[in-house]
């Protein structure tokens, strides 16, 4: 990943790099960080079936308009094979910097960290599942965290940001997959704003599996008020209802687990069971997801803490 969330080793070297091939993408400020500082030295290729996207933000050396699979394999058997070890060495002491820093970050508190979910439910899954992830810190550590091994395996509004995506979503997945193991992966706040689906699945006897990553906030834009306002938290601390209660009204099967010792069994327990189950993991509340690029930044002033 590259961007204000992306990985740590691609921020910083992404502007030292010649060519950049953008398959599919919409350079948006996500992605790009500060525009006039955005690859400078690079040639862009930009290959998206959309005439619309090309030039829009980045004006690119050559554009191709078309649908990428085709174009891809028309010019595969135009490129040389090539290893480039030195520059790939460069990413891996990154990364190896970035994991040391989050490592010593993670230590700091005493509770379950969301990370430690997702990395626990991959591990279980072996990066099978279908992942549908609502809006902010969930949906970054759904992404980051767990291993994809499947294509087309994780699903999500992307840049239109919508808070209460995955469970409706996630009912969708389930029936037009119905022998996939499907998982939506939502914050307490965005699991609130659809949660009325619950009398869907109920009805319909869905057997679908939800993850609530509850740290009584509304994590990314107290995230925002943390780094960037001294921590003047306003309208994001939520007082939340009691979801198992409302899980039995819905007669859905519902778990909690607060305490690092039943993380394991609690997601087995989950994972195992072969009808609609929710999970709540009463998380930390106030930890970060970084890397981070401040707004108005260049991608190459991401930061580690």
């Amino acid at each position: 990943m590259i961007g204000m969330h992306g990985s740590y080793a691609v921020n910083k070297l992404l502007n030292q790099s010649d060519v950049i091939v953008a398959i599919g993408m919409r350079f948006d400020d996500r992605v790009t960080g500060k525009l006039q500082e955005f690859a400078p030295n690079s040639k862009i290729i930009h290959i998206d079936i959309d005439p619309a996207e090309h030039g829009k933000n980045i004006k690119p050396e050559i554009s191709i308009i078309g649908d990428a699979k085709n174009i891809l394999n028309t010019i595969i058997s135009l490129i040389n094979k090539n290893n480039h070890k030195s520059w790939l060495e460069q990413f891996k002491k990154l990364k190896q910097e970035e994991n040391k820093t989050f490592k010593e970050y993670h230590q700091k508190f005493n509770g379950i960290i969301m990370s430690e979910v997702i990395k626990t439910i991959s591990e279980k899954t072996h990066g099978q599942a279908i992942i549908v992830a609502d809006v902010g810190q969930n949906q970054m550590i759904a992404a980051k965290y767990y291993q994809y091994k499947k294509f087309n395996s994780y699903i999500t509004s992307g840049g239109l940001g919508t808070m209460g995506y995955a469970l409706p979503t996630a009912i969708g997945v389930k029936i037009a997959k119905p022998n996939d193991l499907v998982i939506a992966v939502c914050g307490d706040g965005g699991f609130q704003m659809t949660i009325q689906e619950l009398g869907t699945i109920m009805q319909e006897k869905i057997p679908l599996k939800i993850l609530i990553l509850n740290n009584h906030y509304l994590g990314m834009v107290r995230q925002w008020q943390d780094l960037f306002f001294e921590k003047r938290y306003s309208f994001t601390y939520l007082e939340n209802p009691d979801f198992l209660t409302i899980a039995q009204g819905y007669k859905i099967k519902a778990l909690k687990v607060d305490e690092k010792n039943n993380l394991e069994k609690s997601i087995e327990e989950f994972l195992n069971y072969d009808k609609a189950i929710i999970l709540e993991v009463v998380v930390e509340k106030e930890t970060n997801i970084f890397p981070m690029v401040p707004v108005g930044a260049a991608n190459y002033q991401v930061r580690l803490k």
